[in-house]
């Protein structure tokens, strides 16, 4: 994306972002630092501690203190435009915490502050979540620069204070956990896979699902965390929901698993799978279509909509605002999310209700 849309979509993440506390108006727009370092990502740091912990106190918030290397190596770039530019990341932090960022390699008050915490100078990436007494939320986070060890350690620092933990942030957390540690996948058949793919999209535990072809069969494959729902329990799931007409099985575990639930009849070695042109069927012939989701969030929302349930509380804020958008600015172009890389599609769609075609350059 060339730098006037990077500053585009920033500014209206922060519009979205803001909708429902109180809104920003055009000056506050206007004062976007559009020079902000790459290491910092997308988030509106405040960089003053004592600032932060006057705006921490007066909001009720814990602080999230960032201690980065500006101008700084691979890693601490890297950290910015990968982590802290998430969209649901950058939510989380900008509404659920006050961000601070402190730079570990300059002088004056930065310099007071990292001593005062015992941080190294020159250092890589260091979060702390903190109270705005100093009391630690959570592990301090070091050596970690995923986004899945900041997701999980905002979820650490929100339940030891009593906080609520947002549905959106536990899907991410469950989603990036499962794909840091390794997802398994599982194809079932069955009458319609428009009606498998919502119902095995519900399942805890399911990542992804995507409808298609193996042979002659319409199925429903599957990725899964398999520390949080073993094969087994995945198929007796599908049988249940009468979304396992015929399993096919990856490997021989899975052929002796799957013939134990459903017997040997009814399993068959995987072949190649085709997509289906129509993924996430129920939530195509929505509004929701032209809404970015992560693919966990996909999955629960199509599956909310096939059961005639509100799909919204799986949704952030901000994506809740967006889609408000969405419904009352129908002349513009919205493109369809589904199945789009996410951060890819929010920019796009923000540029979309900017007032732009939407069309971003890598």
């Amino acid at each position: 994306m060339n730098k006037s849309a990077y500053v585009l979509s920033l500014s209206l993440m922060l519009t979205i972002i803001c909708l429902l506390s109180g809104g920003v108006n055009s000056e506050e727009i206007n004062m976007l630092d559009n020079s902000q370092p790459v290491e910092l990502g997308q988030v509106d740091w405040i960089r003053s501690f004592d600032e932060g912990v006057r705006v921490a106190k007066s909001q009720n918030k814990p602080l999230l203190v960032l201690f980065q290397e500006v101008p700084g190596c691979s890693t601490a770039s890297g950290y910015g435009k990968n982590v802290l530019s998430h969209p649901l990341i950058v939510e989380a932090i900008e509404t659920l915490f006050v961000p601070v960022a402190i730079y570990n390699n300059e002088g004056r008050e930065d310099s007071k502050v990292l001593k005062s915490f015992g941080e190294p100078s020159w250092n890589n990436p260091v979060v702390r979540i903190i109270t705005p007494e100093r009391k630690e939320l959570a592990p301090r986070l070091s050596g970690d620069y995923t986004k899945a060890g900041l997701v999980q350690t905002m979820i650490d620092s929100l339940e030891k204070s009593g906080r609520e933990v947002p549905q959106y942030l536990i899907l991410l957390n469950k989603e990036l956990r499962a794909r840091s540690i390794g997802v398994d996948k599982a194809t079932f058949a069955m009458h319609c896979f428009w009606t498998g793919e919502g119902k095995l999209g519900a399942i805890d535990g399911v990542i992804s699902s995507k409808p298609g072809f193996m042979g002659r069969s319409e199925v429903v494959e599957v990725e899964f965390d398999p520390s949080v729902i073993s094969y087994g329990e995945l198929v007796k799931r599908a049988k249940q929901r009468g979304v396992a007409s015929r399993v096919f099985a990856r490997n021989s575990n899975q052929h002796d698993t799957a013939a134990s639930i459903v017997g040997g009849s009814s399993v068959s070695s995987e072949s190649s799978f085709r997509s289906d042109r129509e993924p996430k069927y129920y939530l195509s012939k929505t509004l929701y279509r032209y809404l970015p989701m992560t693919s966990t969030q996909a999955a629960r929302v199509n599956s909310a909509i096939g059961r005639r349930q509100s799909p919204n509380k799986y949704l952030s804020p901000g994506q809740l605002s967006l889609l408000n958008i969405i419904k009352e600015r129908g002349e513009l172009e919205w493109k369809d999310a589904i199945n789009r890389e996410f951060s890819q599609a929010w920019s796009r769609a923000l540029l979309i209700a900017g007032g732009e075609s939407g069309e971003t350059k890598s």
